[in-house]
């Protein structure tokens, strides 16, 4: 069996990682978190690549491709830790795809696609109001977990949060009404919970990096601190951390494709594994750095403040743990 990507996926994710490379290096990240806006540029040009819509069907204007292609971007868009908001509008397009009616998926999915008219999606958990880059989308989805429903955005009330996270716009929603969702929205959670654990994935590869290239230039008594296990060791466990949590991850998205009865399970796993990965991997890379990772100048509380949201974003780890164990049939 085959474990790498294909010519196409491989294409993809050196694309990708050239383009945000240059479009948004961290300095740029920087700049958007100190102004808490996006910068249009790069969601133009995203628009151009057409990833919006690289999971959406062809006859809604998409590129007709899978998750594991999502996957992909979503993987190196949360290592630039890109200020777009491509991951919320993507998790309302498989959300529509999979829980809406022909209707809906043909009024909205063409806008999602394109990126002119984003979606976004309300977060579960303890914030269910919570969603992310409301402003500036065209519809929303609010009770996902409970009475599903499609709103437009005209007709909600959307209060901008400024949350520790400052690369992402976030708001609380409320609206009277809307469109029912009466489809399979929770294959549509599944699936968004596997983007964002890509994006969680890439966030700790980022961080890891960061740490590992400090260690190896910082020197403490004439020598690198890599050279010390208390900080190798510290290294190893966030290599072990990230490359289980992509495991996970890729298989999810391997699942909602060639074997969907497995995908939930496989979501819930990847969602929590990424979730405490993320976190404990920017964590440790904040000790690797010392002094000069709590200070402002230093890119890493980027990294850090992202997965800190975005692991409690769409259910946190204890949530997702749960969804296991019943799943597994296992007691609470």
């Amino acid at each position: 069996m085959d474990f790498g990507f294909n010519d196409e996926q491989q294409a993809i994710k050196e694309t990708a990682r050239e383009m945000l490379a240059k479009r948004s290096p961290l300095t740029a990240v920087r700049e958007a978190a100190e102004s808490r806006s996006y910068p249009d540029a790069l969601w133009a040009e995203i628009r151009e690549l057409g990833w919006p819509g690289i999971a959406i069907d062809e006859e809604h204007g998409g590129q007709g491709l899978g998750m594991v292609e999502l996957v992909i971007l979503s993987e190196e868009l949360g290592y630039a830790c890109a200020p777009t908001p491509f991951l919320s509008n993507a998790i309302a397009g498989l959300v529509i795809d999979a829980g809406g009616s022909a209707e809906q998926r043909d009024r909205w999915l063409g806008g999602i696609a394109s990126g002119e008219g984003r979606g976004s999606i309300a977060g579960t958990g303890e914030e269910p109001g919570l969603v992310p880059d409301a402003e500036g989308a065209a519809v929303i989805g609010l009770d996902p977990m409970t009475e599903p429903r499609l709103v437009e955005a005209s007709d909600a009330n959307i209060e901008p949060v400024e949350l520790i996270d400052a690369t992402r716009e976030y708001a609380r929603v409320s609206a009277d009404g809307g469109e029912p969702l009466e489809g399979d929205v929770a294959t549509g959670l599944q699936r968004g919970a596997v983007a964002l654990a890509a994006e969680l994935t890439g966030i700790a590869q980022r961080a890891m990096e960061l740490a590992v290239d400090y260690a190896k230039e910082r020197q403490q008594f004439g020598r690198p601190i890599g050279a010390y296990q208390a900080v190798s060791h510290r290294c190893a466990g966030m290599l072990y951390d990230t490359e289980e949590a992509r495991s996970l991850t890729y298989y999810a998205a391997w699942c909602s494709g060639a074997e969907p009865e497995s995908l939930p399970l496989a979501s819930h796993m990847a969602k929590a594994r990424a979730s405490d990965a993320a976190w404990r991997v920017t964590n440790d890379a904040l000790q690797v750095l010392g002094g000069i990772g709590f200070t402002w100048e230093h890119d890493l509380h980027f990294l850090l403040k992202r997965a800190k949201v975005g692991s409690e974003l769409f259910g946190d780890a204890r949530m997702h743990r749960e969804r296991v164990a019943s799943l597994a049939g296992l007691a609470a």
